[in-house]
């Protein structure tokens, strides 16, 4: 069994430009490389508070059927999703095992 990869279900769900609905996703557990890529992004640089959209999207590897996840896509985010993204981030890094492929919590 595989504790790297997690499944999640947003709240809200990422509404697309044609109105289509996505609630279910896959992240990962981050990385010391995405740590490093994350502290050299422009953006993060001039702009500490965008370091969340950043590290998300390296660690989500899809929305619905929607991948790549960029740090624009979820700037779109309803912002119940966005804070409950944050907490199974942090959930599942904090957590060295015990937890089921699904990854809810």
């Amino acid at each position: 069994m595989d504790y790297t990869y997690f499944e999640f279900t947003l709240p809200k769900g990422f509404v697309d430009t044609n109105c289509g609905i996505h609630h279910h996703g896959i992240m990962r557990r981050v990385t010391g490389k995405d740590e490093i890529v994350v502290h050299k992004d422009s953006h993060v640089q001039q702009e500490p508070y965008y370091r969340i959209f950043v590290i998300l999207s390296r660690v989500i590897t899809r929305i619905g059927n929607l991948s790549p996840v960029t740090p624009k896509l979820l700037e779109q985010l309803f912002l119940v999703d966005l804070i409950y993204l944050q907490n199974f981030f942090n959930h599942i890094n904090q957590h060295q095992g015990g937890m089921a492929r699904s990854g809810e919590y």
